[in-house]
């Protein structure tokens, strides 16, 4: 049986990232040489395009990311993987990127493409007293701190509840406080247990 016949067996025909059924491909992974079933994935020419960079980058495409970055195929959770982090700065691939799982060869596989920068490295958010925090975390401001941009002054002892994490910024996390989205610094916080 020839590869692509396998391949369209394998993902129903359709496209194993985001399950468009028109213009269907093979796309070997870099940076595996041999087109093997383990090594090739099904994807519409809108996703090799976006992967090559021969297309702008459309992010509400890849929100797909979403459903097949648990694909039972190493090959495509790889190329999830690296999607992922090239659309870091958008802000929901960070949530994704903190709860897919990769064995050690599929992250060794999805870190060794040349395309792929020294921001797959993942930064670590630490409190005042360098507990590492966590997304959904509580945290509780060690220092009055002035809010720019705003007409109130958070206390210290306040707690902030549900924090984010800023995905480029180790220094940073966000949070509500007064109803208001804003910026702290992750060296006036403490973490709760």
């Amino acid at each position: 049986m020839s590869i692509i016949k396998e391949l369209e067996k394998r993902s129903s025909g359709q496209c194993e990232l985001c399950k468009s059924t028109d213009n269907l491909n093979s796309y070997l992974v870099p940076p595996k040489k041999d087109e093997t079933l383990e090594n090739v994935i099904h994807i519409c020419e809108v996703c090799i395009s976006q992967i090559n960079q021969t297309e702008e980058m459309d992010a509400n495409h890849w929100r797909c990311l979403n459903d097949s970055m648990w694909s039972e195929v190493s090959a495509v959770k790889v190329v999830a993987f690296r999607m992922l982090n090239k659309l870091k700065k958008e802000g929901w691939p960070q949530d994704l990127l903190d709860i897919i799982y990769l064995d050690d060869e599929e992250l060794d596989w999805a870190k060794s493409a040349d395309f792929i920068d020294d921001t797959l490295e993942q930064i670590i958010h630490k409190d005042a007293n360098g507990a590492i925090l966590s997304s959904g975390d509580t945290v509780v401001l060690t220092k009055d701190l002035n809010v720019k941009g705003a007409t109130f002054t958070t206390k210290r002892g306040e707690a902030v509840r549900n924090i984010a994490l800023v995905h480029d910024n180790a220094d940073q996390i966000e949070g509500r406080v007064n109803g208001q989205k804003i910026v702290i610094l992750t060296q006036y916080v403490k973490k709760t247990s």
